[in-house]
């Protein structure tokens, strides 16, 4: 009943934003004479590049700075962004997007399609060393592959302006979500002359041009971001709020203290042991949605004993989800056994038999397992088990490592390292077993599963099916993938446990009850834009 309920919410708001497609304020509303906000930005972002962001705190900064052909609204319907329309030939291989002329950089020079081919080119090259080079890939952009590989020149990339209001995409078959991917900051335009005059520092604040809705003032590391409006934005007309302040804050304890201050408009979390409590005090205030992302943990299957399925599956199994997601976290997440989360649009994950079964049943499994793996109480399995720094991190981890010393006589250590730091150490396989999460990229089960393919730039576990690698290729060029979805799932879930999914996301964070505008949804795509203070 409160799935179907916020669902409801969700389906109503993404109608508010597609139809708005910036600050709709209703009739009668009086606005604040100070349009200001003051967001909560969780982690200090390692970059601002769009072609270089890796994590959501760098994704929720870019989409106030930057935008794209096309934005998404909840429902992973598309709401044009620089792009008008587009059209596709028969076999939809070939995308042609028609830019507005009106769409302009922050230092007012306009935003072409030649700014588009260079931002998908630049993904790819080898050189710009993107972690999201696969996401050009993913769509079979034509020789994208060949380019990551370094076997083809980035030039050779299947992209072209047809003018400087017309660009268009090739790919080497039809894939058909491909226009959706487009609202991710990795297919974002890139400004050529600012970045080959200022190199890396180009995203500072006295080089950076930007074509969103704000730009950037100032960038104090550690500190705050403040981005005002860009007044060369095309839809610079429909913004209300003047000026947003990201704070990069990593703990929720710390968000709500300055929520309570009064010193923040709206956290990018909430901490979880609070939250009943802020339900009963401020229930306006308090929002939940769900959140097309699964948090999980992950395996380094490059090292013994973690490449064993044997101990992935003891390890996983002795996982009491319902604990998790009922007493530790305790915000209306759902326990996950599939990769791939329920709300996704057009795919229903079919449930894994261990799913079935009873919390005694999986932990008797388990400690079969891990006995024929050859861990015991005389030899028994030690590791680190690593996260980001975060109370809500720390508290599953606690609750986990303690099911696994009490079912099966684990050691585990506890690892916690910032952000930045943490992202190097998976990226280089220098863990054990990890801590992960992931929010999808656009709507469509691909953005989960894809994940797990062995060429994958965040498959830091380094799993490797080729079965699999096969479904999902295949599933590509499939009108109706569900087949292949849920084969793909059975193979790296049930068969290979190449993660241990955990809980299915929610959004849930304070905003202000004179916020308007805040429109919540699966993909957790936020846009300042959108909002406007109401006067209290």
């Amino acid at each position: 009943m409160k799935k179907t309920l916020l669902a409801s919410a969700i389906i109503a708001t993404s109608f508010i934003a597609l139809q708005a497609q910036a600050a709709d304020v209703p009739a009668g509303v009086e606005l604040a004479a100070k349009q200001e906000i003051i967001r909560g930005g969780g982690s200090e972002p390692a970059t601002l590049d769009p072609q270089k962001i890796e994590g959501t705190p760098g994704s929720q900064r870019a989409r106030d700075l930057f935008e794209g052909l096309y934005s998404l609204d909840g429902d992973g319907n598309l709401i044009p962004g620089v792009a008008t329309h587009y059209e596709a030939n028969n076999d939809n291989t070939q995308y042609t997007f028609h830019l507005r002329k009106d769409a302009k950089w922050s230092n007012g020079h306009s935003v072409t399609a030649h700014d588009f081919v260079y931002g998908f080119t630049r993904a790819v090259d080898p050189m710009t060393a993107s972690p999201y080079a696969w996401f050009i890939e993913i769509p079979s952009i034509v020789n994208a592959s060949k380019i990551i590989a370094g076997e083809a020149k980035p030039s050779t990339l299947g992209v072209k302006a047809i003018d400087d209001y017309t660009f268009q995409v090739t790919l080497e078959r039809p894939v058909p979500y491909f226009v959706k991917m487009t609202a991710h900051q990795t297919m974002f335009p890139a400004p050529k002359a600012t970045i080959e005059k200022w190199g890396s520092d180009w995203t500072k604040p006295e080089h950076i041009v930007s074509n969103g809705a704000y730009k950037m003032d100032s960038w104090v590391v550690n500190e705050k971001m403040v981005f005002s409006r860009n007044e060369n934005y095309w839809n610079d007309a429909k913004t209300v709020i003047n000026q947003v302040t990201f704070l990069p804050i990593e703990s929720p304890n710390a968000e709500l203290k300055r929520f309570q201050a009064g010193q923040m408009d709206m956290s990018y979390e909430l901490p979880n042991d609070h939250f009943k409590q802020l339900t009963r005090d401020i229930p306006d205030e308090v929002v939940v949605t769900p959140k097309l992302g699964t948090y999980y943990y992950q395996f380094n299957t490059t090292k013994a004993p973690y490449n064993d399925v044997r101990v992935r599956k003891a390890l996983s199994y002795a996982i009491d989800r319902n604990i998790i997601a009922k007493f530790v976290t305790g915000t209306g997440e759902i326990p996950a056994y599939s990769f791939t989360p329920e709300i996704v649009n057009g795919f229903s994950p079919e449930t894994p038999d261990y799913a079935t079964w009873t919390q005694k049943e999986r932990n008797e499994k388990a400690k079969a397992l891990l006995e024929e793996a050859g861990f015991d109480k005389n030899h028994p399995l030690s590791f680190n088990l690593l996260y980001n720094t975060n109370e809500d991190h720390k508290k599953i981890a606690i609750a986990v490592s303690s099911m696994w010393k009490k079912t099966l006589g684990v050691n585990v250590t506890l690892e916690n390292q910032e952000w930045k730091t943490y992202l190097e150490t998976k990226k280089h396989q220098q863990f054990d077993v990890a801590r992960a999460g992931w929010i999808g990229d656009y709507n469509e089960a691909s953005t989960m599963l894809d994940l797990l393919t062995s060429t994958h730039g965040n498959n830091d576990g380094k799993y490797s099916n080729a079965e699999y690698d096969e479904l999902l290729h295949d599933a590509r060029t499939m009108q109706d993938p569900s087949a292949n979805y849920n084969k793909a799932e059975k193979v790296a879930i049930e068969q290979d446990m190449a993660v241990a999914p955990i809980y299915q996301y929610t959004s849930k964070r304070l905003v202000k009850s004179y916020v308007g505008g805040y429109a919540p949804n699966p993909e957790d795509s936020i846009y300042t834009r959108d909002m406007y203070i109401i006067k209290h």
